[in-house]
Parts: structure tokens; C-alpha cells; sequence
């Protein structure tokens, strides 16, 4: 006799079988569309859904760290408490020197800017930084460049100005080489410049007018103070890590009491994006439960149906066996009915997924943003069905074995 998996008399059979009760096998093959669907929407939506909130955070650096001062809690070397500091360049010169761990770093200071050119005027955040506050928050360069080193080493009066600050000054004219009037003082613009995700550092850049900090201190008499530190951690290092180097420098050059910790406002972003990963573990995790719920439902839609089936069929499994057939002919027959309602219904439930999944990829799609990635990868389709089809052969093997225990005498008498 020739095997079941290749005989295509067998496929027909198999086929005329599932079609005999159309209802029932619909009914059973949409429960695996279904559990299959669902699945695919889960995982691929988790994925999405992290992906959106992510790219929120495009351009933001997600190990970053910042220190800003706060009056102090603890009387110290004769000052009273609730005493207020500022933060200096000796602050920021020192911590760079002395902690081995950092990779990027920039003083920061700002203030409420009233830009002019002409006769229009804007108004927005003022913000003196140095080189590395553009690797801290890469902003999106529409024309010219930003900030750079020569800047604050040259104490150069130029100024990189938002998006929509320069739309509201230049209109649809460039800004670059012209002069803005920023809080009186002249500034050269040198680039304009975007924000890629929500997250920002001191302010949204399109609203902002960025300048060297060197040249803003100078311009506007500030003398060494700065009003934070930002800086990143290098790889496999929080910006906690590097809080006893950061506090050993404020604490040697202020009268700040070595205990107290609320004289420094500690900022680890590190801290919330790792709870954010485990949030999103949560949700890929849930939508896995969920989906394999669905997915055992259809398995056990799978099962019953096999069973009612071989019932139907016991005298024709009988006669086959009085014929010659050998058990494993009947076992592979079942199985393959079984296979083929999952396969077919499981692939058609993973294609359903993608497509949805295709077209919430395309309706959450930012051009500056990117994609969200709400999509199942290869390897998540193909695992969903070989789960799908190795569940219904199991699904399978207990009817089969009813199948083949049936002896062809009693199959013949049964009615």
C-alpha cells in the first residue's frame, strides 16, 4: 500500500472527509485561524507598541545622567541650612577628570530667550552647551550644522536656532549667516536644527535657540556658574555609577556636607527606560499567555473533531484494515487530516496577522520618526505555525490510536 503522505487518491479522501460536515470543520479551522491571528496581532502589536514608545526617545541618550543644585538640608562649616550653591565649570572640569567612566558630558546653561531679526521677534528657551550636548540629544539638521568645539573653545557668538524659532524670524527664508538679536547680544546663525522624538533635554530644540555655553557666560557676564551637568555613562555603566565621582567633586569645591543628598538633584533616565523594558516584557509576556490560550482552544477544536470523525468512520476503518491496511497506514492518514486542518488554517490565520499588522505599520508611520515596527518577523510566523502544527499532530495521535486499536471484525458489526 502506498503511503498516505503521497498518495493523492489519500489527499482527496482527506479533503472529501473535511468537507463532508462543512459547518464543523469551518467552525473547528476558524478556532486555529483565530489562535493563530490573535498570536500573530499580540506578539507583532507588543513589539509595535514599544517600538512607538521608543521612538519617542529618538536622539535622546538613554543613559543619561544629570545633576542640578538644590539648597541644603544640613548645616555645615558654619553655614545654615537651606543655603543655595551653583554648579561651576571647576565642578564639571574636576568630575571629567577624576571619573573613569564617563563617555559624554556638557554643562548646561539656560534662560528665557527674546530673539529678534528686524522687525519680527520670537521668544524661547536660551541654551549655552558644549560639543557633546548634540551626542547627548542628536537633533535632526535642517540646514547648516550644529554646535562644535571650535565653538566654545573660540567663544564664538553663533547660535543654532530651532525649527520653529526660525520659521517665526526668516519665514521661509534661510537664517544661516544673519544676525540674531538674543537678549541684546548678537548671534550669528550657524544652523537650524529639530527635535526627532518627544524627549528633551532642558527644552524642545525646535523651540529653542542653542549657543555655546562658553560664549553665553561671557556674553551675559555669568561669570563660571552653570546651571546643570549632563553626561553619559559608557557602556555597562549607570549614570548612578558615577554619582560618588560627581558628588566628590561638588563636595571638594563647596561647603556642602559630604551626607547631604538633598543638595543635588539626581537625574538617572537609565532608571525609567529600564523600567519601561520591563513593562513591555510584561506585555509581550501577557499577549503570549493570551495568544496560547486562544491557540490551545483551537488545538482542543482540533482534537474533538478528529475524534467524531474516526467515530464516523469506524466501519470504513475497519474494512480497510480487513483489507490489508497496516496500523501505521491509519495512524498516518488521521494525522495527515489533522496536519492539513491545522497547517491550512493556522498559515491563513498568520497571513491574516501580517497583513493587519502591515497596514497599522503604515498608519503609525512618522517621516521623521520612522517606523514603529508593528510587524512579525520571519521567524515569530514560522514559529507560530510549526507550534501550530506539532499541537494538532498531538491533537491528533489520540484519536489515531483509537483508530488504529479498532479490530475489523467489531468495526464491521458496529452501527
Amino acid at each position: 500500500m502506498k503511503n498516505p503522505i503521497f498518495d493523492n487518491d489519500n489527499w482527496r479522501e482527506i479533503f472529501a472527509t473535511l468537507s463532508r460536515n462543512k459547518t464543523r470543520t469551518l467552525l473547528t479551522a476558524f478556532g486555529i485561524f483565530w489562535g493563530t491571528a490573535m498570536l500573530g496581532m499580540l506578539w507583532g502589536g507588543a513589539a509595535g507598541l514599544q517600538g512607538m514608545m521608543m521612538r519617542n526617545f529618538q536622539g535622546f541618550a538613554t543613559n543619561l545622567g544629570g545633576a542640578f543644585p538644590d539648597r541644603t538640608s544640613i548645616p555645615y562649616r558654619g553655614f545654615k541650612k537651606g543655603m543655595t550653591w551653583s554648579l561651576t565649570m571647576d565642578d564639571v572640569d574636576y568630575f571629567r577628570r577624576i571619573c573613569p567612566i564617563l563617555e559624554h558630558s556638557s554643562a548646561m546653561i539656560y534662560n528665557v530667550g527674546s530673539m529678534k531679526y528686524g522687525t519680527k521677534s520670537a521668544s524661547g528657551q536660551m541654551m549655552g552647551v558644549e560639543e557633546d550636548y548634540f551626542k547627548m540629544q542628536i537633533p535632526v539638521i535642517y540646514e547648516g550644522r550644529e554646535l562644535n568645539q571650535t565653538d566654545n573653545r573660540g567663544t564664538r557668538k553663533v547660535v543654532a536656532l530651532g525649527k520653529n524659532v526660525a520659521s517665526e524670524l526668516f519665514g521661509n527664508e534661510s537664517p544661516l549667516g544673519r544676525y540674531v538679536e538674543i537678549n541684546g547680544i548678537y548671534f550669528q546663525v550657524v544652523g537650524v536644527l529639530g527635535q526627532k522624538g518627544e524627549a528633551s533635554i532642558g527644552g524642545r530644540l525646535d523651540d529653542s535657540a542653542l549657543v555655546p555655553a562658553t560664549a553665553m557666560r561671557r556674553a551675559f557676564n555669568l561669570g563660571n556658574n552653570v546651571n546643570a551637568l549632563l553626561f553619559t555613562a559608557t557602556p555597562g555603566h549607570t549614570p548612578t555609577d558615577a554619582k560618588a565621582w560627581l558628588w566628590r567633586s561638588i563636595i571638594t569645591n563647596h561647603p556642602i556636607s559630604p551626607d547631604d543628598d538633598k543638595a543635588l538633584w539626581f537625574m538617572d533616565i537609565s532608571e525609567q527606560f529600564e523600567m519601561v523594558d520591563n513593562l513591555f516584557t510584561g506585555i509581550s509576556l501577557l499577549a503570549l499567555f493570551v495568544g496560547a490560550g486562544t491557540l490551545l482552544a483551537g488545538v482542543i477544536g482540533v482534537g474533538n473533531i478528529m475524534w467524531i470523525i474516526v467515530k464516523e468512520r469506524t466501519q470504513e476503518i475497519g474494512i480497510r484494515r480487513a483489507i490489508g491496511a497496516r496500523p501505521s497506514d491509519i495512524i498516518a492518514q488521521i494525522l495527515t487530516e489533522s496536519m492539513t486542518l491545522t497547517a491550512i488554517s493556522g498559515v491563513s490565520g498568520v497571513s491574516f496577522a501580517v497583513g493587519v499588522l502591515a497596514i497599522t505599520e503604515k498608519l503609525t508611520y512618522d517621516p521623521v520618526l520612522g517606523s514603529a515596527h508593528f510587524e512579525l518577523a520571519l521567524p515569530d510566523a514560522a514559529g507560530i505555525v510549526v507550534a501550530f502544527l506539532i499541537l494538532g499532530t498531538v491533537a491528533g495521535i489520540i484519536p489515531a490510536l483509537k483508530a488504529m486499536g479498532i479490530k475489523p471484525v467489531e468495526a464491521l458489526n458496529d452501527k
